[in-house]
């Protein structure tokens, strides 16, 4: 028999009541130092949160349990059983399975091939028995109360975000998952998803299944976890039992000060409209009228597919535009395309950065300079000393931890390569921001910096359009917001009127 020291009560227990025990874990890559001799013990049935800053070593912890990298020293036990060396076939094998933010699903295919992909049933000809396979997938569903709620034949690309989040859970359960680590799974989700989600998860641990859950919403830590482990730098910080702790205590760990609430700043000076937008339609907006003055930091609120997103695309030019008009600074700006807007000092930090704000593969000095390029270059060269000086000067101006200015982006953590997308957009010396979700998936150190930043810009006569699902950060720092619902603009809100009752009413009204 087995016996280790969890971190929690220092009491000897027997190694069977725990799913997965990671000691003593070690990992290094060049120049970082990702994991030092990390502990950590999941309970059979247990909800535990991982929580930490963007760098921290939570996505190095949850990459070498699911055998995704390696680990250069220290031991991990599944269910009792010692893994010399995991693997993604031998993590799925233990029944190991991880549902991301950023869902890996064939949008082309249809509910139950998503599910049972690769595991299709077969009849004695070999070929896919499709009445079987929907009447499988049925009673996968079902298992997670969902049956009502989607078809088996409906593809996955028609599904809302919720509902392919739900169909990743029936994939993992299919596979026979009794392990399933969710990361980020509320970043795009409105109230009732994530309540809807959060019953799922419920029902999963009630079931005997384990469950590592990773997010930045720590409100979200003491209303689904049980317990929570902080990590900061690649160690241990320290592991609370929700019950017994706050908010306040784990941010004080994980960034090792308290942090702001509120990033308000009453005494900007507002100065002349840099952007205004007159009856901007298209295939997903409605005739939508907007206002920005210099100084000025407004929000943008609604539920998911209320058309933000497609609002700052169409004013960045990302979106063809059936009708409506644009002005800078007064004058009509015929926008048609992302460098016209970008040549009128537009930036647009897109809601998805890995895939529409990054060029993942190039180094952090490249993605800086991306937008730059076309003023630094003379007859197809670049000045190498001006593309060398700009991304120096932003590293060091927004504290983005990298090795080096060669360091490849994809390799950074997600709050530093926020900071490089809103570093490419300074370096043109924008004045009209377009933040979309900026503060996604980022920790709450990170977030501080983000909403400094924000704070910073309009102070120096930037004006910045704010998009965000989460009500506290918005009303935490902008100075009215506007409230979008099925392509159209319904409410604009003065700061003195914030409360979430309105916001959310406006949004969901008739």
């Amino acid at each position: 028999m087995f016996w280790v020291t969890p971190p929690v009560g220092g009491v000897m227990v027997d190694l069977g009541e725990y799913a997965v025990v990671m000691r003593g874990i070690d990992k290094r890559f060049p120049g970082v130092h990702a994991l030092d001799h990390v502990d950590f013990y999941l309970r059979k049935g247990e909800i535990k949160a991982l929580i930490g800053e963007n760098g921290a070593g939570k996505s190095t912890l949850i990459k070498i349990l699911t055998g995704a990298y390696s680990h250069d020293e220290g031991e991990i036990i599944v269910y009792g059983k010692h893994i010399e060396k995991m693997t993604p076939i031998i993590s799925e094998q233990l029944g190991i399975s991880a549902v991301y933010q950023n869902l890996v699903l064939a949008r082309h295919l249809t509910v139950a091939e998503n599910i049972f992909l690769g595991k299709e049933p077969v009849n004695r000809m070999g070929i896919i028995d499709k009445r079987e396979l929907f009447a499988k997938t049925r009673e996968v569903l079902k298992r997670i109360g969902y049956e009502s709620m989607v078809s088996p034949r409906a593809v996955v690309g028609d599904l809302t975000v919720a509902q392919q989040g739900m169909i990743a859970i029936a994939r993992a359960l299919v596979r026979g998952a009794n392990i399933i680590i969710f990361d980020e799974p509320t970043a795009v989700l409105t109230a009732r998803e994530v309540d809807e989600l959060f019953d799922v998860i419920r029902s999963l641990r009630d079931s005997g299944i384990s469950i590592i859950y990773i997010s930045h919403r720590l409100e979200e830590i003491f209303e689904i976890c049980d317990n929570a482990l902080v990590l900061k730098d690649g160690k241990v910080v320290g592991e609370r039992k929700v019950s017994e702790t706050s908010i306040d205590e784990l941010v004080t760990m994980m960034v090792g000060r308290e942090v702001k609430k509120s990033f308000y700043m009453p005494d900007k000076k507002k100065g002349e409209e840099v952007l205004r937008v007159e009856n901007v339609t298209s295939d997903r907006l409605k005739g939508c009228s907007l206002s920005l003055k210099g100084g000025e930091i407004v929000g943008i609120y609604g539920l998911v597919g209320a058309g933000r997103t497609e609002l700052a695309r169409a004013i960045f030019g990302a979106d063809k535009v059936d009708s409506g008009k644009v002005y800078i600074r007064g004058k009509v700006a015929n926008i048609k395309s992302p460098s016209s807007a970008i040549k009128r000092g537009i930036g647009l930090i897109p809601e998805d950065r890995r895939n529409q704000g990054l060029a993942l593969k190039l180094s952090v000095k490249h993605n800086i300079n991306l937008a730059l390029y076309p003023q630094i270059s003379r007859g197809g060269f670049i000045n190498l000393k001006t593309e060398r000086n700009v991304a120096a000067q932003f590293v060091k101006a927004l504290s983005i931890r990298t090795p080096s200015l060669a360091q490849i982006v994809q390799n950074l953590s997600g709050g530093n390569q926020q900071k490089v997308v809103i570093a490419k957009w300074l370096a043109t010396k924008a004045r009209v921001f377009l933040m979309d979700e900026p503060t996604n998936g980022v920790d709450v150190g990170a977030k501080e910096e983000i909403y400094e930043l924000m704070n910073q810009l309009a102070k120096e006569g930037a004006g910045v359009l704010f998009i965000s699902s989460y009500m506290p950060e918005l009303m935490g720092i902008c100075d009215r917001i506007l409230v979008m619902k099925e392509g159209r603009i319904v409410d604009n809100v003065p700061r003195e009127e914030f409360n979430e009752e309105r916001l959310l009413s406006s949004a969901i009204k008739i």
